[in-house]
Order: structure tokens, then C-alpha cells, then sequence
């Protein structure tokens, strides 16, 4: 095994392994309570329950695919990288998929297979590199840093933090209600512990957060600690549900879907783990060894976890703070792999996770990914009102998809005037004219 792993040339042991597997875990961790927060629409007021997702199913599905994602990536790639169901593409899957557009979470979840058989065909066939050098490098950013407004608002507003208003559309809520101030004493604490540079800030925050929430009354103590595994049956297969009726999967409004899925997928990956590897000193030559391992390994996990009833599994930037105490080989990752299984024994702990607790964690991992503003040429105007657009639509329209649609027209247009259009690829006209059609379609 240590032979398999390279523990001798990466300078590792068993014990540092282990540590680093645990430690990005605990970082990890808060997607098991967040997801099936996100995925079932908790929280929303007016949603009928046919679009709502069962969350014992999601939960017992997210910890899967973090498992089995986790395993790939270790075993397949041997990268200290945990994989698990991703923050942004699940808003995007429940806000937009789901409640903008209204398409139904089985119907959602055959758009994340699908998005995730087209990944592992890029992969294979080396498409991924045209594709990836296609869009330019501050629109993936501004889509990035788009997200991360996008789920900080989605938090804000689940926990009553900032509520509608018939003249302003949006305000801060009533700062005397009980759970309104438990998020933002969870807020508080989690970025506090985040500033101190605590391993699994984000976890130990909620955890903090949900025992303040049990003293005062807010959140109901659970009755157990271990209880029965929930049933995924209401989730699990879903995905093939649409094959039934194939009729509804041609449309430019289910593409947009997968192309999403896709898109936010494929460079959230690429960016983890050239970070981690960087970090990790993996990279050799600036090239990144068994690249095309990991894509892989990440697509095979989308496509497993949409078939459990969750979306798209991806690589977590998380994978860092494991790397920071030793991790270097795939062995931390078949550890991580092994604490999301036995997580799935721990269900009945979710009673205490409510909206106010997974707000710090969609704060912060949108601090997270706004810090790719920085990567934006704000000076060069016409990338600043593509990159602009393309952040700002995303919390106004409640719609990732949108905001992206909108950014890249924008760039298409600015480069175009500016007589810059030798610089644009062809896949990016290619991709603006399938989001004009998405705005005729979609919201004509």
C-alpha cells in the first residue's frame, strides 16, 4: 500500500495520512447538513412538496457520493482531494433548476448525469483542454466570485437575516428574532475561528452554533445521537425517471442546464486541484501529473451521485487544510472517503441543522470564492462589464445560469466593439448565441 500511494516519495507516513484524511473531513463536513438543507427548498415559503426533495434521502445520497467520490479520487488519481456534492451547483440546482425555471428535481437530476457523462467523454477524449482554453481566464473567475454572492444571499435570506420588502424588494430582517440572531452569532463565530485559522472552522462553527441554538430554545434537542440510516429510495434512480419521456430533455432550457452543471463542474475542479497540487508540491514541470486521472475520477463521482439523488460531486478547495497537516497521497483521500460512510449512521443529528446554523457556512465559503475578484482586470473595461455583469445578475436574478448567460453576451459584445475579436475563440459565439436562445426560450 505504501508502495501503491508513494508514501516515500512524497515523504508521508500512515499517521500523517490519517490526520490529513480526518482534518478534510472536518472541513468537509458541513455539506452533509447543508445539502439537504439547500436540495429540499427548507425554508421556502410557497414551494409545494412536489418540488421539494426528501432531506433524510438527500443526506444519506450526499454522504454516499462523498464517499464513493472520495475513493475514486484516491485510488484512481491518488490525490489528497475530498470530493463531495458541490456548494453553488446545489443552489443553482434548487433556486434556479428547480424554483425559477420549474422543472422537476427528477428531471434536475438526470440534467446532473447527463452533465456528468458529457465531463467523463471531455475527459477521455482530451476535449477538456480546448474547451478550458476557450473561456477566458477572468470570466471563470467572475463566474466564481458570481457564485459566492449568490450563495451568501441564499443563506442571508433562509435565515431571516434580510427578508422581502414590497418597496425595496429586499431589507434586513427583524433583528430581535431569536433565530435571526443565532445566524448571526453563528456568522460571527465561524469567522472567527476561520480568521484564527482553525482546522474545520466551518464544521466546529455550526457545531457551536447548533449547541447555543439547543441552550436557547431555537433549535430542538435531538433524541439521539445514532440512530436508523434514512431510506434513499425517494432519491435513489430518480435520475432516469426522464428517459421515460424523453420529450422533455430537447429543449434549449434542459442544455442550458447541463451546460451549467458543466461548466461551474469543469474549472471548479481544475482550479482545486491545481491549487491543492500546488500546495501540496505535486505539480512538476507547472504541469499537473495524472490530470486526467482526477478529471476523470470526478466526473465518475457526478455520475454515481446523481444516480444516489444528489448534485454534482466535485472537488473540495477544503482538501487544503488536510494537505496543511501532512496529507499528501490518495490514502487521505480514501480516509476522508471512509468518514462520510460513517456519517450516514449519524442522521438523527440533523434535526439540529437548521437554517441558522448553515448560514455561516454559505457566508464564509462565499468570502471563499469571492476572493477571485482580485484575479479581475478592473482597469480593462471591456473584461470589468462582462465580469460585472456576469457577478452581479446572479443574486438579482436568484439565477447562476443568468448570470453566466448574461456575462458571456456581454463579453462577446465588448471584445467586438473594441475590435478585440481575434482574441475571442469560436466556442465563445458558439456558447453566445445558445444563451440568446436561452433568453427567447427561456424567458422570452
Amino acid at each position: 500500500m505504501k508502495k501503491y500511494f508513494g508514501f516515500q516519495e512524497h515523504g508521508t507516513n500512515f499517521k500523517r495520512e490519517i490526520l490529513g484524511g480526518l482534518t478534510t473531513f472536518l472541513s468537509m463536513a458541513y455539506i452533509l447538513a447543508v445539502n439537504p438543507q439547500v436540495l429540499s427548498l427548507a425554508g421556502v415559503k410557497g414551494v409545494s412538496e412536489s418540488m421539494k426533495m426528501d432531506q433524510g434521502a438527500i443526506f444519506v445520497a450526499t454522504a454516499l457520493a462523498a464517499f464513493v467520490g472520495s475513493l475514486f479520487m484516491g485510488l484512481i488519481a491518488r490525490y489528497p482531494i475530498g470530493l463531495a456534492p458541490g456548494m453553488g451547483l446545489n443552489a443553482f440546482f434548487a433556486f434556479t433548476v428547480v424554483l425559477t425555471m420549474g422543472i422537476p428535481w427528477q428531471v434536475g437530476l438526470t440534467g446532473v448525469l447527463c452533465s456528468g457523462i458529457f465531463f467523463a467523454i471531455l475527459t477521455v477524449t482530451g476535449l477538456r483542454e480546448i474547451i478550458i482554453n476557450a473561456i477566458p481566464y477572468q470570466m471563470k473567475m467572475a463566474v466564481s466570485a458570481g457564485i459566492g454572492f449568490f450563495i451568501t444571499f441564499v443563506g442571508l435570506q433562509s435565515s431571516g437575516i434580510i427578508t422581502k420588502n414590497d418597496s425595496t424588494l429586499v431589507t434586513l430582517g427583524q433583528l430581535t428574532d431569536g433565530a435571526v440572531l443565532l445566524a448571526i452569532f453563528g456568522i460571527i463565530i465561524t469567522v472567527i475561528l476561520y480568521a484564527l485559522k482553525v482546522p474545520g472552522a466551518i464544521f466546529i462553527g455550526m457545531v457551536i452554533t447548533s449547541i447555543a441554538g439547543m441552550i436557547t430554545g431555537q433549535i430542538h434537542t435531538p433524541t439521539s445521537i445514532v440512530g436508523k440510516i434514512p431510506s434513499i429510495e425517494p432519491t435513489f434512480g430518480a435520475a432516469f425517471d426522464a428517459f421515460k419521456d424523453p420529450g422533455q430533455l430537447f429543449s434549449v432550457q434542459f442544455l442550458i442546464v447541463i451546460l451549467t452543471f458543466l461548466f461551474i463542474d469543469f474549472f471548479d475542479t481544475a482550479g482545486t486541484l491545481v491549487a491543492v497540487a500546488t500546495q501540496a508540491g505535486i505539480m512538476k514541470d507547472n504541469k499537473l501529473p495524472r490530470a486526467g486521472r482526477a478529471l476523470f475520477s470526478d466526473s465518475l463521482a457526478t455520475i454515481v451521485g446523481a444516480i444516489f439523488g444528489t448534485t454534482t460531486t466535485t472537488s473540495y478547495i477544503e482538501s487544503s487544510s488536510g494537505v496543511a497537516v501532512g496529507a499528501r497521497t490518495g490514502f487521505a483521500s480514501v480516509v476522508t472517503g471512509f468518514c462520510f460512510l460513517l456519517a450516514i449512521f449519524f442522521s438523527p443529528l440533523m434535526a439540529v441543522v437548521t437554517s441558522a446554523v448553515t448560514t455561516p457556512a454559505l457566508v464564509v465559503v462565499g468570502v471563499l470564492m469571492a476572493a477571485n475578484f482580485a484575479e479581475i482586470n478592473w482597469k480593462q473595461f471591456e473584461i470589468a462589464v462582462p465580469a460585472f455583469v456576469t457577478i452581479i445578475m446572479m443574486p438579482l436574478s436568484y439565477s447562476i445560469a443568468t448570470g453566466i448567460a448574461c456575462g458571456f453576451i456581454f463579453y462577446s459584445i465588448t471584445m467586438l466593439i473594441t475590435k478585440k475579436h481575434k482574441q475571442i475563440h469560436p466556442i465563445m459565439y458558439v456558447l453566445m448565441i445558445l444563451f440568446i436562445l436561452y433568453f427567447v426560450f427561456v424567458h422570452g
